[in-house]
């Protein structure tokens, strides 16, 4: 008997994020259509959470197969080392004067990972360069920035990082700012400003750190304070970028403009990988000098990759299309009437919602963590119900594609309501 997906996957693949021992089979998909996704068997899964948040538009948008087709006909690659190509030139012209601040530069790779890593080599160098090295970099407590070492370096100490702890350079943590700690925060940057080459942040919401959301009046403080400290900013608008947080970037609803902008996951629609890391012109001229070693030290073979960037140009022209933003809204809507009748069911506690994202914790007897072991009953549940929610342990959230329909929504929010009734039964 021929095999199917899953078996065959089992004997020669190894999964992200999973103890191969005891992890259920993966479902074997074989297409996908809008918000769904089906198996080899014909039975379709509702993406809730955008294949880990990068589906902004819908899975096999024909919109995008059709550009992706048109540029596979004339290059597909080209080294971007000496040489240049007409998708990457538009790209960078489309993207920039949308993007919060004068990001005035593109500086491409291939994932989050990587533009993160671009963003801390640009600031470390730039101190380098101008003459006045800085060793220190500052991050909040808790945040996720990638699995690259020096992504992992600034993200917070957690199971991610715990077997790598010993290998990461040191970088002062905090915690997200609030009305009430921001005097003490502003306190304690002041103790190591002078050394600080940078601060790294996910703008308003902490996304693998549990969907941590947090104060913008107060983060706008201490933004504020940072550049007056003369500390350079990374926005990291890895999950936060292309409209999750209701606005076009999470920076737009703060006043203090970044230096460098990790750009990645919705940038193409969920279609393939590509990162970006954008800058000020007064990053770009700290290296321009005829001294080779100011030079940025840093690529990728499949830097700008002309099918990535045809593609990137289709989801940022259906990003910038109006009926994108009424979808947006329309989400936002719903997750904030949801969230009423949430905040009234038994075992669940601090509901939140920010734009399309809508999160909250189960009560456990476990501390909320990653680990905490309800995830598990969690994942088995939803996926019965093939609703894709991918839980970060006792925290459940919502983050599904634009183009997820009001009865997709309402399948969504039954299937939750049906697991807390469950759980009430099996579990308290």
């Amino acid at each position: 008997m021929q095999k199917n997906l899953s078996e065959r996957d089992l004997a020669v693949i190894w999964h992200p994020y999973t103890q191969m021992q005891t992890a259920p089979a993966p479902v074997g998909i074989v297409r996908g259509e809008g918000a769904l996704l089906f198996d080899e068997d014909g039975n379709s899964y509702l993406d809730a959470t955008s294949s880990w948040w990068v589906n902004i538009h819908g899975h096999a948008h024909p919109y995008i197969s059709e550009r992706m087709a048109a540029q596979a006909a004339q290059l597909h690659h080209c080294i971007f080392a000496g040489y240049t190509h007409e998708p990457a030139v538009l790209l960078a012209e489309k993207l920039l004067p949308v993007l919060p601040g004068r990001q005035e530069k593109v500086f491409y790779s291939d994932n989050g990972s990587t533009a993160i890593e671009v963003a801390l080599k640009m600031t470390i160098q730039y101190w380098q360069n101008k003459g006045t090295p800085k060793t220190k970099l500052l991050a909040f407590r808790h945040a996720y920035h990638g699995d690259t070492f020096g992504a992992m370096s600034v993200s917070g100490r957690s199971v991610f990082t715990k077997a790598f702890d010993h290998y990461l350079f040191n970088v002062h943590f905090i915690d997200v700012p609030s009305p009430e700690n921001i005097d003490g925060l502003i306190s304690e940057i002041d103790t190591i400003a002078e050394d600080t080459a940078a601060f790294i942040f996910e703008p308003l919401v902490l996304g693998s750190g549990g969907m941590i959301m947090y104060d913008a009046a107060a983060f706008e403080m201490l933004l504020a304070h940072c550049r007056s400290r003369n500390i350079l900013l990374i926005a990291d608008e890895v999950m936060t970028g292309f409209g999750r947080t209701g606005t076009n970037f999470a920076m737009e609803q703060v006043q203090t403009p970044p230096d460098i902008i990790a750009l990645s996951k919705g940038l193409t629609g969920g279609t393939i990988a590509m990162g970006v890391t954008t800058c000020t012109n007064n990053i770009y001229n700290a290296f321009l000098s005829t001294d080779k070693l100011k030079t940025l030290f840093h690529g990728h073979s499949y830097t700008a990759n002309p099918l990535t960037c045809a593609i990137a140009l289709a989801s940022l022209e259906l990003f910038l299309h109006p009926s994108c933003r009424e979808n947006r809204e329309r989400i936002q809507s719903r997750h904030r009437h949801f969230a009423v009748e949430l905040a009234y069911q038994p075992d669940v506690k601090n509901v939140r919602t920010l734009g399309t994202i809508l999160a909250f914790e189960i009560t456990t007897g476990e501390a909320d963590s990653y680990t905490n072991t309800l995830g598990d009953f969690l994942h088995r549940f939803f996926r019965e119900k093939r609703v894709m929610l991918r839980p970060l342990g006792n925290t459940l959230y919502i983050l599904p594609p634009y183009c997820i329909t009001d009865e997709q929504l309402d399948v969504v929010y039954e299937s939750i309501m049906e697991m807390l009734e469950v759980y009430q039964q099996q579990w308290v």
